[in-house]
């Protein structure tokens, strides 16, 4: 008896445990820079609820990338070569609705942001946010449901 009253609470302990246990964020990160994609690598190393699983260096990997790693939120640079992040972000969210996307910008320029924003993104931050600001945010558009 006393062992069947054990695995029973047991049982229900790790029910709860799963339960509040958050659920880990898909990251893709996409930046030309590779100084700017390996701090931000290390950064979301630090998040125990934050995976990396891609890293792209402009639109056109993102793309392609999206639809192979599913990620549940694009960390997308707005001004690359090639395939700017504003031309990205549409296309991801035409084709994978369900990925969210913020934009890391260090520019100025309202009217790129807004576009972005036009095209789709969830959010956009700049890239000298502090790495609170940054990690409430991924995690604040993964638990979006638009």
């Amino acid at each position: 008896m006393d062992a069947l009253l054990w695995g029973l609470m047991l049982k229900l302990f790790d029910d709860w445990f799963d339960f509040m246990s958050p659920e880990t964020v898909r990251v893709m990160l996409v930046d030309d820079n590779e100084m700017v994609r390996m701090s931000m690598a290390v950064f979301l190393e630090t998040c125990d609820d934050l995976e990396l699983v891609a890293e792209a260096e402009n639109g056109q990997q993102a793309v392609a990338l999206c639809d192979t790693v599913q990620p549940d939120v694009v960390l997308m640079d707005l001004i690359m070569p090639g395939m700017d992040g504003v031309a990205a972000t549409h296309i991801i969210r035409r084709d994978h609705p369900e990925i969210r996307v913020v934009v890391l910008t260090s520019t100025v320029d309202p009217l790129m942001v807004d576009a972005a924003l036009t095209a789709g993104a969830d959010a956009c931050l700049y890239k000298n946010a502090g790495v609170d600001e940054m990690a409430t945010t991924i995690r604040a558009v993964a638990g979006s449901d638009e």
